[in-house]
């Protein structure tokens, strides 16, 4: 059925219906939605770029990227090393978080600790991490197990909490989302930021006002902000063309010269940092979602590697995409530090009599059945791109059970616990990356591709389980090197290691698209990171 303006409006006007009490654009309220909620109120509750830039309007780090992604002061006003395993970071005077309680060195080092303690899913950020301590009010030391010259920037997304807040109401641990666990931090929040939480429903509505406390002179005019999720896109871009909300951060690619043309809308572009790809359950003997007993297709290469070569990610870009991707065939993006430019080359696409012939040999003459992972709304086109794979692998005799639902159900399945390190249910899944931590090819190295070691905090994000030794070895070296011809070397043959392996199928590189109002200036960063403090409306 053709979604019409007029039933979309309808919709629109259920679902916005709470903006009616809104202030006016006087008073620079700024309503945005997106396809999906935040997931908590908590910083470190999951390390998902939609909830960590979310929470960064509330809770800021010791430093933090300008509108160019460079890296700035921010709670902290001057960091370094005073030898390769010792860092300290001199903390800016006189900030208080918004109760007007001031913020010390006591407040980093609780931090610190919470995020790398139970529940928390930012511990991959602190695999060097040996001891915290504070020097005085406004200085804290960080020694570290070996040499981390990318400290400064895992750290930038580390927001700063109020220790007397959590420890008055009861949320010194974060609570665990992949075992569903709350706690007042889930709801609520109280940080340094330009902005403050004043109500949370959620699934409906978050409204953050204007922290006059701030330290910072701000440069936004906004007095309060109104997010709403709208899973629907046709009813949250009526929304937007009706004046209903001022902007949407996910624009689907069907939408974007329509929206073009509307004189009062503007529409912004670019290519982000975040990769988009498939992975498979290397890791278990029998996958929990598939016709096959005894045994798991995917530890064998062939299997990967069919399944590798019979999905068209130009077809992708083209029917699914309407050419808004960038198909790749590594796990970073370009612009990425230790981007492999002479290694981005798919291996050519396999007639489907040719793939079978490999699952044959693998022992799979009639192919074989399997469960898939995927979430609805949470990257552009996420359902529709999966709903593709799921015919092109059909054509080789793989039967995909497409399973796509909510981020929130998505994520609690597929993440391994943060508690024992063990995989979710999952057997074939897509994922998106972005390296926004530190822009660098380590992030992902050590996040997606190495072993699985929750003692060693590597591979807290390797979904699948995926292991090689001497990639292990290699990123571990990469770590602490800096020579960069030396690092760029084992860069390369790392990389080259995981394409030989076919350890995961990279799709593209997913493109930004926003649209909001003529009267909106805002900064797009190719993180796709969305910083309201850059936000101004005429």
């Amino acid at each position: 059925m053709k979604f019409s303006l007029r039933h979309s409006m309808a919709l629109t006007a259920v679902v916005f219906a709470g903006f009616a009490l809104a202030p006016t654009a006087d008073a620079k309220t700024f309503r945005w939605a997106n396809s999906g909620d935040v997931s908590s109120m908590d910083p470190y509750a999951r390390q998902e770029t939609f909830l960590l830039t979310f929470t960064a309007n509330i809770y800021e780090g010791l430093t933090r990227r300008d509108k160019n992604l460079k890296l700035e002061p921010a709670l902290a006003v001057k960091w370094g090393q005073t030898d390769p395993t010792h860092w300290y970071f001199d903390l800016r005077p006189d900030v208080k978080f918004s109760d007007g309680t001031p913020f010390t060195a006591d407040d980093v080092v609780f931090s610190v600790n919470r995020a790398n303690g139970p529940g928390s899913n930012m511990n991959g950020n602190f695999s060097t991490l040996k001891e915290i301590r504070k020097v005085n009010d406004l200085r804290v030391e960080v020694e570290t197990t070996v040499p981390d010259p990318l400290l400064a920037d895992k750290w930038q997304s580390i927001g700063i909490m109020s220790k007397a807040w959590c420890e008055k109401n009861n949320a010194v641990h974060a609570a665990d989302m992949i075992k569903n666990e709350e706690n007042y931090a889930t709801r609520n929040a109280m940080g340094t930021g330009p902005f403050m939480l004043k109500e949370r429903r959620a699934g409906e509505k978050t409204v953050l006002v204007q922290n006059p406390t701030w330290w910072d002179k701000p440069v936004h005019n906004l007095t309060e902000v109104i997010f709403t999720p709208v899973p629907n896109a046709a009813t949250r871009i009526a929304a937007l063309k009706a004046g209903d909300i001022d902007m949407t951060y996910e624009v689907p690619p069907a939408d974007t010269e329509n929206l073009k043309r509307d004189p009062n809308i503007k529409v912004l572009e670019g290519p982000e940092t975040r990769i988009v790809y498939l992975g498979f359950d290397e890791e278990r003997d029998e996958l929990v979602e598939s016709n096959v007993k005894g045994k798991n297709p995917f530890k064998d290469k062939r299997v990967r590697e069919a399944m590798y070569r019979s999905i068209d990610v130009d077809a992708i870009k083209r029917t699914v995409m309407r050419g808004q991707s960038f198909p790749t065939a590594l796990m970073v993006a370009p612009g990425i530090n230790g981007y492999t430019k002479d290694l981005d080359k798919r291996p050519s696409l396999l007639k489907p009599e040719a793939a079978k012939k490999l699952l044959a040999e693998a022992g799979y003459p009639d192919g074989f059945e399997v469960g898939m992972d995927c979430p609805n709304d949470r990257y552009v086109n996420d359902e529709k791109i999966c709903q593709a794979v799921v015919s092109m692998l059909a054509k080789i005799g793989v039967k995909v059970n497409l399973r796509a639902q909510t981020r929130n159900l998505f994520f609690a399945k597929i993440l391994r616990s943060t508690s024992d390190g063990k995989p979710n249910k999952t057997s074939f899944f897509m994922l998106g990356w972005s390296p926004a931590t530190t822009y660098d090819v380590h992030n992902v190295f050590e996040n997606l591709i190495e072993t699985p070691d929750i003692k060693r905090k590597k591979g807290l994000y390797n979904v699948g389980g995926y292991s090689n030794k001497k990639f292990d070895e290699l990123t571990d070296k990469i770590e602490v090197e800096t020579d960069k011809a030396k690092r760029d070397a084992m860069i390369h043959e790392a990389t080259k290691i995981y394409l030989d392996d076919y350890a995961y199928i990279p799709l593209h590189q997913q493109a930004l698209v926003w649209a909001m109002r003529k009267n909106v200036d805002l900064v797009q960063p190719a993180d796709n990171t969305f910083p309201l403090r850059f936000v101004t409306m005429k």
